[in-house]
């Protein structure tokens, strides 16, 4: 897009180029040096209800879809109820978008952090912030620090489990291209080749039908699951965090997009006035002791 005004730049002499540095000191930064600052650079004007927004004066948030619960209520991620649907609409707020300013979109999982040119202006969707991921795009600041927990039904060698040795020889499953199938595969290690799934709720028929012994999933989808879901089977423990850092979900932004800083401002500003910690006590509560793993 700025292969003319180069070519020009290369084509002029040098004392044209000084005359023109001085004339355009507070012009818009060229674009080879904007791609070498981090991703959302913190010289983004991130002006209240008038961001470069997909679609201007509008804040459009994917998910996907069904939006499970505790994270969202009744499959419906504009009606401000569950932990993300909350977190979304605070988010907005502090960037000076009110609830009717925000569209709503449906988006996969694992398309919402593949590469490729986004439709929406952030993703909120249990999505971990990862390195592997962060070559294809941008995170926010972490919203939610999330432990993997492990489920089985009551009365099955699975739920009697103490340790990571202990599931080493069960059949696990979890959805694909998530932290919770990574966990299986580089933390227990089992004997038996992993079940991957597309969606979380094919994860839990196959508990139910006996097609796996045991499922991972986050800890707080974990509750909702025994609590709501498969009431006939129990959080047999959760996983430590590995390597010392907390696993945090993030916002998925666009690789490169100009309002990764600004979103990140906005969560950091949500968790230093104590309204993340608010909204996850009031739809997370559930979520706070099971046996660690080990």
């Amino acid at each position: 897009m700025h292969l003319a005004p180069r070519v020009l730049r290369r084509a002029i002499s040098a004392a044209t180029v000084a005359l023109l540095a001085t004339a355009v000191g507070c012009a818009p930064q060229p674009e080879d040096k904007a791609s070498d600052q981090a991703s959302g650079s913190t010289a983004t004007t991130c002006a209240k209800g008038k961001l470069a927004t997909q679609t201007s004066g509008k804040l459009t948030i994917a998910t996907d879809e069904p939006a499970y619960e505790p994270w969202f209520e009744d499959d419906k991620p504009a009606n401000g109820k569950g932990f993300e649907s909350a977190v979304a609409y605070a988010v907005a707020k502090q960037l000076g978008y009110d609830k009717s300013a925000v569209v709503w979109q449906s988006v996969p999982f694992n398309k919402a952090f593949a590469p490729g040119v986004k439709t929406f202006d952030f993703d909120i969707n249990q999505v971990s912030i990862s390195p592997e991921r962060k070559k294809a795009v941008d995170f926010s600041s972490g919203y939610y620090d999330v432990r993997q927990a492990v489920i089985a039904l009551k009365g099955s060698k699975a739920a009697k489990a103490t340790s990571i040795a202990g599931l080493k020889g069960l059949k696990l499953g979890a959805q694909v291209g998530t932290t919770s199938l990574n966990y299986i595969s580089d933390v227990v290690k089992p004997t038996q080749q992993e079940a991957a799934f597309s969606k979380n709720d094919q994860a839990v028929s196959a508990l139910k039908n006996g097609q796996v012994d045991a499922i991972v999933v986050d800890l707080p989808t974990a509750f909702y699951i025994t609590s709501a879901e498969v009431t006939n089977a129990k959080i047999v423990g959760q996983f430590e965090n590995q390597g010392g850092t907390p696993e945090q979900f993030g916002l998925v932004l666009d690789k490169g997009s100009d309002l990764t800083s600004c979103v990140s401002s906005a969560v950091d500003a949500l968790r230093k006035d104590g309204t993340l910690a608010k909204l996850e006590k009031q739809w997370l509560s559930d979520a706070v002791d099971a046996p660690v793993l080990k």
